[in-house]
């Protein structure tokens, strides 16, 4: 990403941190790493993933997509399915869950 969580420094680095903020992603188990401060791993990422933009998600390994994918994922249900399935979310502890019981 550009930047980090805390200190996003683009638009889609921010909307992906809201995303994940949203589905209730701890960011205390997750790695992220600020382009911005490494040109190498900036153009090397890229190279990597065959993925023009960053920020780049990944999961376990997996590239998973961009911004406008994981908006995607988001706005589908599947990013919250994904999070569950490989434990980086509780679905009993999801925001997304608790808004939905509620209403």
């Amino acid at each position: 990403m550009k930047g980090t969580p805390d200190s996003p420094q683009c638009g889609f680095s921010r909307a992906v941190v809201q995303i994940l903020n949203t589905q209730g992603v701890d960011f205390k188990r997750i790695k992220t790493f600020n382009v911005l401060e490494d040109q190498e791993l900036r153009e090397g990422i890229k190279e990597y993933s065959k993925w023009p933009t960053v920020p780049q998600v990944y999961i376990k390994g997996e590239f998973i997509g961009g911004c406008d994918i994981m908006l995607h994922m988001h706005q589908s249900g599947e990013l919250e399915d994904l999070l569950v399935k490989e434990s980086l979310i509780n679905i009993e502890d999801s925001p997304i869950d608790s808004q939905e019981q509620k209403q």
